[in-house]
């Protein structure tokens, strides 16, 4: 079996990692990949990006099996023009992909279906939504309606914050055409949990829950960032909130994705909010979250690639998902001035003697050297029976690898 991955960063290196388990696999390609994919046995990277090339390699190569990592190729409709060829893709139609591609259509597809979510409104005029915000309380979130590489979200402690905001997203248009339209929102007092799900269309299955934490700086301060660290599971999902999240969430989801006649077979993550008034929908994501993929892939003990294949074929009724007992914790290492502006090239030094496992994101092989390239470089996942035995391992691998101006947070999986 073949199989393709679509992305190039620390979520698509587990991915890839977990393609491998499966003995039947016997050649996998990541394009365009990093310096850790390329490094996994059977793995190849391939250097193209656009949805034309990938559906000509795919045919070419007589690829078995693609999973696409990031959310924008999903957007742009990828898994549509594969299945016209025929090919089998893990992945929602263009259609479907709007549940994270539009941020005022996902509102309303909530709205629509009863699904409990915080209040909004919608705007497209800068100055309407600048009247609004005079009489609003805060702190107020202000989001980007299209896709933001997950910096696209912000809390504003205050009007001359928040004004501000709107300015950079629709003015100064920092996210290139897609804050021109934005969601402002009602500010939930809680905490979060990211629950990633797998679809066939007929049945959602939720995977183990686990805790993002986005802020740059400890104690959650800073701005928000791709993700500095994961754990899971998550300690404040409760069988109760679990209970809440799949009763009042989850189903009218998978209703709502049926009555739409959306082709949805693939990943969707539901990011969702505990608070004192019960467990809300902050957003949908329709693939793979990362980090989180690197902490709840290693904790997946049924076969993934007999799971992907399960959603594909439509039988995910029939398939026993199964984990394996204990925690995971994943620590980001991150360039010097992420997420603002950073160097690269940098040689990273003493990989070897891990106890966890490595997973790359922005950082490329160089003359047989890895060498940062991005603003998350890497992270590191440690797997324990409690939560603590994973932290104390993950930091113990950090505190060995070595890049000019590495940065990590030291408070993952304490700080709420």
């Amino acid at each position: 079996m073949k199989v393709l991955v679509v992305g190039s960063g620390g979520r698509e290196h587990a991915i890839v990692s977990k393609v491998l388990e499966n003995p039947r696999v016997s050649a996998v390609y990541c394009a365009p990949g990093n310096g850790g994919t390329s490094r996994e046995d059977k793995c190849t990277n391939i250097n193209i990006k656009e949805i034309h090339e990938l559906l000509e390699f795919a045919m070419e190569n007589k690829i078995d099996i693609t999973i696409v990592g990031s959310e924008e190729l999903l957007v742009k409709g990828i898994a549509d023009k594969f299945k016209e060829k025929g090919l089998k893709i893990l992945g929602p139609s263009e259609k479907a992909a709007k549940l994270e591609g539009s941020k005022s259509y996902s509102k309303e597809f909530m709205k629509k279906y009863g699904i409990k979510t915080a209040a909004y409104e919608v705007f497209e005029s800068q100055s309407e939504a600048t009247a609004y915000l005079e009489k609003c309380e805060y702190p107020i979130v202000i989001k980007a309606d299209g896709l933001a590489a997950g910096k696209g979200v912000v809390i504003c402690d205050n009007f001359s914050n928040a004004k501000d905001c709107i300015n950079d997203f629709m003015v100064v248009d920092i996210f290139k055409g897609s804050g021109k339209k934005i969601v402002i929102e009602e500010f939930l007092q809680g905490v979060e949990a990211s629950i990633l799900s797998i679809t066939d269309g007929k049945v959602i299955l939720p995977f183990i829950s686990s805790k993002d934490h986005k802020q740059i700086f400890d104690g959650n301060k800073g701005p928000n960032t791709g993700g500095m660290g994961v754990i899971a599971p998550n300690p404040y999902c409760s069988a109760e909130v679990l209970d809440e999240f799949e009763k009042h969430i989850l189903a009218p989801t998978l209703k709502g994705i049926q009555e739409e006649t959306m082709d949805y077979k693939g990943i969707i993550f539901f990011g969702v909010m505990i608070t004192k008034k019960g467990v809300y929908l902050i957003e949908y994501n329709v693939r793979f979250g990362d980090p989180e993929t690197q902490a709840v892939l290693p904790l997946m003990k049924s076969d993934f690639v007999e799971l992907v294949l399960s959603a594909i074929d439509g039988n995910l009724d029939d398939f026993n998902l199964q984990w394996n007992k204990g925690c995971t914790c994943c620590l980001i290492a991150a360039s010097k001035g992420y997420p603002g502006s950073y160097d690269t090239g940098l040689e990273i030094k003493e990989l070897d003697k891990l106890q966890g496992k490595l997973f790359v994101a922005g950082a490329k092989e160089e003359e047989g050297m890895l060498k940062t390239n991005g603003g998350r470089v890497f992270g590191i996942t440690a797997l324990a029976q409690t939560l603590e035995e994973a932290r104390k391992t993950a930091y113990d691998d950090m505190e060995k690898i070595q890049f000019e101006g590495m940065y990590y947070r030291r408070d993952i999986g304490k700080s709420e």
